[in-house]
């Protein structure tokens, strides 16, 4: 308790202190926006007194620095008005100012972003300089938020990384816990076989015997799946049809007769590459949630196709049927709608199915109220 107590404390002090920059940086940024801009403020004001030179200038004015002080402003936009004319523009594109709209647009869009400069040249004659911000103000004006973009991005890629990182400890601590539960089972596994084999020398009933057996290999297989967990599977040339109906029968004969079942395939063996225990699971988490899904009463149908190089295995039911935006979010590990349970069912079905198989699961149909028929699809040995 006490180390993720530290843990979250040192969490919060590093979204404090990345924050804590955050603002110092945007706050610099509008204090250096704040300068520049009254800096420009100041030139245009030297700009305006030039003008007001240039205009009472005579034969003996010297016009050299006011000449000097144009031709220095090469980057902010000006337009000179007097009696709401415009009758002179600087650094302003000519297409702007042989289009009257475009030049008048242009004078709202200056007046917008800075307050004009009221130049007096003599008493009661006035023109108005509107100016606009330069091309390095309007750069650094627009730097902030270039900069919570890229703070963004990048919280967005350590929160991924940490994401996955902490997923993958999460699958190692499932893969471990896996392996370990196979192996706790084990133990008893061996007793229950020895306690068969005195049964049987004890003349127990034959049928009896038969079936403890079958429930012993049940959890061998069972054993054997989570083993497999964590690790790659070995795939071998098997036939569908025998791997699926061997798992089907099995599951029909322990579950309530109120369940009517049935089976449909090709009567020619269909060879696909495989891991019969990772497989066997697949069909068991397919019929039993179909079987959850009717809540133990109804119709269920496993069907085995061809098409081309492809085999189709459908499992349908007449249950409540998934509405079709949870068609992708079914296979979530998590996602489940029963009252108990874990949601890791069809989470695991899709991984043993797409990344062991190189194959897809899907939702193929699903009506509310009527039933749902689920689809495996597996590549054909050529």
């Amino acid at each position: 308790m006490q180390f993720s107590d530290r843990r979250n404390t040192t969490r919060w002090i590093i979204i404090f202190a990345s924050f804590l920059i955050v603002s110092l940086i945007l706050w610099n940024t509008y204090t250096f926006f704040q300068i520049f801009k009254n800096e420009e403020r100041l030139k245009m004001n030297l700009w305006a007194n030039a003008q007001k030179t240039f205009i009472n200038a005579n034969e003996t004015t010297d016009v050299e620095l006011p000449l000097q002080i144009f031709s220095n402003n090469t980057s902010i936009p000006i337009i000179l008005t007097e009696n709401d004319s415009i009758i002179n523009t600087v650094n302003i594109d000519d297409i702007i100012v042989k289009d009257k709209d475009k030049a008048v647009d242009f004078l709202h869009n200056l007046r917008s972003e800075n307050e004009p400069i009221v130049i007096e040249y003599v008493p009661g004659k006035f023109q108005k300089l509107y100016y606009g911000n330069s091309s390095l103000l309007n750069k650094l004006k627009y730097y902030p938020i270039a900069l919570v973009l890229i703070i963004v991005l990048f919280g967005g890629l350590v929160y991924n990384f940490y994401r996955s990182t902490k997923m993958a400890t999460q699958n190692k601590l499932w893969a471990g816990m896996a392996k370990e539960t196979a192996h706790q089972i084990g133990t008893p596994l061996s007793s229950l076989i020895g306690w068969v084999e005195i049964l049987k020398s004890e003349a127990v009933e034959e049928s009896t015997t038969l079936e403890i057996e079958k429930d012993i290999e049940r959890l061998q297989t069972i054993t054997d799946r989570f083993s497999k967990i964590g690790s790659e599977p070995k795939l071998e040339p098997k036939d569908i049809v025998a791997e699926t109906q061997q798992s089907y029968d099995y599951l029909q004969s322990r579950f309530s007769k109120q369940i009517e079942f049935s089976f449909q395939a090709p009567q020619t063996k269909i060879m696909v590459l495989l891991n019969p225990t990772l497989h066997s699971w697949t069909i068991e988490n397919l019929v039993k949630n179909a079987i959850d899904a009717m809540k133990g009463k109804g119709k269920l149908a496993l069907e085995i196709k061809q098409e081309g190089d492809l085999v189709k295995i459908n499992v349908s039911d007449t249950g409540a049927g998934i509405q079709k935006k949870q068609f992708k979010a079914i296979f979530e590990p998590g996602f489940t709608t029963k009252k108990r349970g874990w949601g890791l069912g069809l989470s695991l079905t899709k991984r043993i199915v797409e990344e062991y198989h190189k194959g897809t699961i899907k939702v193929l149909q699903s009506e509310i109220g009527k039933g749902t028929t689920m689809q495996v699809i597996l590549k054909k040995i050529v």
